[in-house]
């Protein structure tokens, strides 16, 4: 598709992804994106707001599509903490293969990890779900518990995942496996009375 076809949203998307992939987080500016996608200076502000803001449309945008099929299957019936962690961990193994992936991974792992205040929009990237998933398996466990643990768990799985200092280190099969044990005891640990 030429580039005059696509929206200007698009543009911007498309060529942030590009420009991240080959100099980083640090060294893409928002005037560079605006250059590479034959846009106005102003567009990233207009169309996002800010840079943050463009990287978290490009990660919804790629990774959405691919957490809602792997997350939506188990919703409307009581999936099991194990199965819930899968469908988390299991498309990162994929995406972890591959070097664009590992860039999404990577973006991810900053803004999360990074407590960046986002305003998610895309239903797979807020908490709320993944607390109603575990509390349908431990109905005793209090909201904020499970959504503490989910918290933690997150930080765990895009800590390995995306460690920004791990540059193209992908874990090995036996490392996602005892990252899914890991993971799954500690969502699904008794709830400790206080």
């Amino acid at each position: 598709m030429r580039q005059a076809e696509l929206t200007t949203r698009e543009r911007l998307l498309s060529a942030a992804e590009r420009l991240l992939l080959e100099s980083g987080y640090e060294r893409v500016s928002i005037r560079a994106v605006c250059a590479a996608a034959e846009a106005n200076p102003a567009a990233v502000h207009y169309h996002f707001g800010s840079k943050e803001a463009l990287v978290a449309a490009l990660l919804q945008s790629r990774l959405g599509p691919l957490w809602e099929s792997s997350m939506d299957s188990l919703e409307g019936r009581d999936a099991t903490v194990a199965e819930c962690v899968s469908a988390v961990i299991d498309p990162l193994a994929t995406l972890a293969e591959d070097p664009i992936g590992r860039l999404h991974i990577r973006l991810l792992s900053r803004l999360v990890l990074g407590r960046h205040d986002i305003g998610w929009t895309a239903r797979w990237f807020s908490l709320d779900p993944f607390v109603d998933l575990l509390r349908r398996q431990h109905p005793d466990m209090p909201d904020h518990e499970a959504r503490g643990r989910w918290m933690l768990a997150f930080d765990l799985i895009l800590g390995q995942f995306g460690a920004p200092l791990a540059g193209d280190h992908l874990l090995s099969p036996r490392a996602v496996t005892t990252l899914h044990a890991f993971v799954t005891a500690g969502l699904s640990a008794p709830v400790e009375s206080r």
